[in-house]
């Protein structure tokens, strides 16, 4: 007789967190775009966890080009993303866009970007770099072309007169990978850079000073939400419009990213290791 109770009490149990289970999968899916930049990764992921591991939301990261992002959310194909780059790199797409979808405002404040060297380049400012094309090879290497940064490098060519230099299009991944090629032979290089980034915590870098002021001046990184989002997932708006951390929190998970950890982990370990801000961001 108490064997036939443990197992219809186990029973009951395996039902009850099944329907648990399925009540949580029902809350529904969330589509969050992102670039394959280090900053986009780790804060994707982030915000990936808090809404899987907190509410119970089925999160699905794509992976697209900035200019395809912002078309994704102003058509209302995703629900948003975390990380718009403004006033400067992004604000383009923020003019073009703004009717369309929904600025929640600013989650990092102190972002940057610039022409990116290691130390040991003896120049200091872009107006200088022509002078030296040769040791640079001729090349600047970008990330991939939709990128603001690219666009803004494009103008920085046009207006400092470097015309020995050419932008070379690549990926995140290519230009840290050419950068990490460069320092180790002690060569010299320049490529498009931004911060926060794991490079500038592996590789002893400066920025080129910028005269022109072509970059900007610090930027902030802000969430973009597709318009009726607060209506449709008030919980996921909610999430999404109180989301903010620090440079050295996204440095951190940066970091382990770039050590080889899963982003999705290192997602789960930082919001499992700073409770206290991530219950800030719940409803």
């Amino acid at each position: 007789m108490k064997k036939k109770l443990l197992i219809v009490g186990l029973l009951v149990l395996a039902l009850a967190l099944g329907t648990t289970s399925n009540a949580l999968a029902s809350k529904g899916k969330v589509q969050i775009a992102y670039v394959e930049w280090a900053c986009a990764v780790a804060s994707a992921n982030v915000v990936k966890a808090v809404l899987q591991e907190k509410l119970g939301y089925e999160v699905e990261l794509t992976s697209v080009s900035a200019a395809a992002m912002w078309q994704a959310i102003a058509s209302g194909d995703v629900d948003g993303m975390t990380t718009a780059w403004l006033p400067v790199t992004h604000g383009h797409y923020l003019k073009r866009f703004e009717n369309r979808l929904e600025d929640l405002g600013v989650n990092l404040d102190g972002a940057g970007i610039g022409l990116v060297v290691p130390t040991y380049v003896t120049i200091d400012s872009i107006d200088e770099m022509n002078a030296h094309a040769d040791k640079f090879e001729g090349r600047i290497v970008g990330i991939d072309p939709g990128a603001g940064i690219m666009s803004k490098t494009e103008e920085a060519i046009k207006e400092y007169g470097l015309s020995n230099f050419t932008l070379v299009e690549s990926t995140g991944a290519m230009m840290t990978a050419v950068l990490r090629d460069k320092i180790r032979n002690n060569e010299w290089v320049a490529v498009t850079g931004w911060s926060p980034h794991w490079k500038f915590a592996t590789w002893d870098l400066k920025y080129l000073e910028d005269p022109k002021g072509i970059y900007g001046g610090a930027e902030q990184i802000h969430t973009i939400v597709r318009k009726g989002l607060k209506e449709d997932m008030p919980e996921v708006y909610h999430v999404m419009d109180n989301f903010n951390w620090t440079l050295a929190d996204i440095g951190e998970v940066q970091g382990w990213n770039a050590e080889g950890a899963d982003p999705y982990d290192s997602g789960k370990r930082w919001i499992e290791e700073n409770p206290e801000k991530v219950k800030a961001w719940l409803p």
